[in-house]
């Protein structure tokens, strides 16, 4: 659980998040398993700019920030939020943030971003 402390702003507000949804479906509950595993994981926190493989990409397994867990965990349950977040943001640009100025999409990092994650969830 080493690493809980660094992810652990993140795996609660999911977890939270995923707790209240759990009357929905079973969906949720195995997204938080997934998400709680991860942080049983050894990693180091990252800020870095990844060149990542498109679709299913992800930064090195030891490497990461506080969304790459929710990534992981999606991706755990068979979702590809790097696929869903660009082509979403590929039709819907005008609706994402402008934080960074951007003029279109960058697959490698725009999952990876807080504003977009929420925007998009």
């Amino acid at each position: 659980m080493a690493n809980f402390s660094k992810y652990g702003s993140c795996i609660l507000l999911l977890l939270i998040f995923l707790n209240a949804a759990m009357g929905q479906s079973d969906f949720y509950g195995r997204l938080a398993d997934s998400a709680y595993t991860l942080t049983r994981q050894e990693v180091l926190y990252d800020l870095s700019y990844f060149r990542i493989n498109y679709p299913m990409g992800d930064v090195p397994a030891d490497k990461g920030v506080c969304t790459d867990v929710v990534i992981r965990a999606y991706r755990k349950m068979g979702i590809d939020l790097q696929r869903e977040i660009h082509e979403d943001m590929r039709q819907n640009f005008q609706l994402y943030p402008k934080y960074w100025g951007l003029k279109t999409t960058d697959r490698n990092i725009d999952h990876r971003r807080v504003p977009n994650l929420i925007y998009f969830l």
